[in-house]
């Protein structure tokens, strides 16, 4: 209506263009990647990884943190956590942009789907960041984007479809309910 159309002209007078989320893909070659089993949240010494462990693992894999716990230029080091395997490859797909949550909930459908044809994957992950100056907070509280900005959260699907739901949120944020 007559709406749509003030609206679209204060964009194009503004010089304001929609973008398209960026998509990139990449392969990573024998991945150290931490044994899970989804009914162990806390993991199993010898057995399988705690869901603490795995969410530490996955932030080194998606900065590109090298797992090999040499030392270099710097004190701290990173290793994969035990117990472990060797995956030959593994697939990364990041998409940056503003994303609404239909498309992240059919993202999410989708990954489950990859299940319905025997692969050899036990589980695979799909990660989701806010911004970190986002003005939206869960609850009552405002978001606190001067502490930090944190605001994400990991779903972790297994071949069985059980789950994990992993959410890191500031100091300042209340969880969801």
């Amino acid at each position: 209506g007559a709406e749509g159309s003030t609206l679209m002209s204060y964009f194009s007078k503004n010089q304001i263009e929609a973008l398209k989320p960026k998509i990139t893909f990449s392969t990573l070659r024998d991945l150290q990647c931490p044994l899970l089993q989804s009914n162990e949240l806390q993991g199993k010494p010898e057995e399988s990884c705690s869901t603490e462990e795995l969410f530490e693992w996955l932030g080194a894999v998606l900065n590109q943190v090298s797992l090999d716990n040499k030392s270099s230029s710097f004190l701290s080091t990173y290793c994969c956590p035990q117990p472990n395997t060797i995956v030959e490859k593994a697939f990364l797909c990041t998409i940056t942009g503003f994303i609404i949550p239909e498309k992240i909930i059919q993202l999410l459908e989708q990954l489950c789907c990859y299940f319905g044809e025997p692969k050899l994957a036990y589980w695979l992950t799909l990660t989701v960041h806010g911004f970190a100056d986002s003005p939206v907070s869960w609850r009552e509280s405002e978001h606190g984007f001067h502490k930090g900005g944190e605001n994400l959260y990991n779903f972790v699907i297994f071949r069985n479809l059980d789950y994990w739901l992993q959410m890191a949120v500031g100091t300042n944020d209340d969880c969801p309910p």
